[in-house]
């Protein structure tokens, strides 16, 4: 399986990189939109892990970009916030499968990777 997570924090990134790689899940990690595109050009995903609040770009366009460009695979928004807390972010990602804060703990992030994964 492979994964793009798409998070501006490193070591939330890295956290949840090593989780992942430790159950034999593929990941490549980019930081920002720009370093998302060329993952999302170079590889295909089953999954993407995207944090809604980029330091660098917007993850909105990464999503709409992974929608064109890798239909196929489901986005899991992670945040730090409330934005979107209406649930709104599935009327605005068409490939958006869950919407989950940041603290969640690896296991379950990963467990729902599996799940959504399944689902393909």
């Amino acid at each position: 399986m492979n994964v793009l997570i798409v998070e501006s924090k490193p070591e939330l990134g890295a956290l949840w990189r090593r989780h992942l790689e430790r159950q034999g899940v593929t990941v490549i990690l980019a930081q920002g939109q720009e370093g998302a595109i060329e993952a999302l050009r170079d590889h295909d995903f089953q999954i993407m892990v995207l944090d809604l609040v980029l330091g660098d770009g917007s993850a909105l366009a990464v999503a709409d970009f992974a929608s064109y460009r890798r239909p196929e695979a489901r986005v899991i928004f992670v945040t730090n916030t409330s934005f979107f807390s209406d649930g709104s972010i599935f009327a605005h990602s068409p490939n958006a499968c869950a919407y989950i804060q940041s603290e969640t703990p690896p296991e379950d992030l990963a467990a729902m990777i599996e799940h959504y994964a399944a689902l393909r």
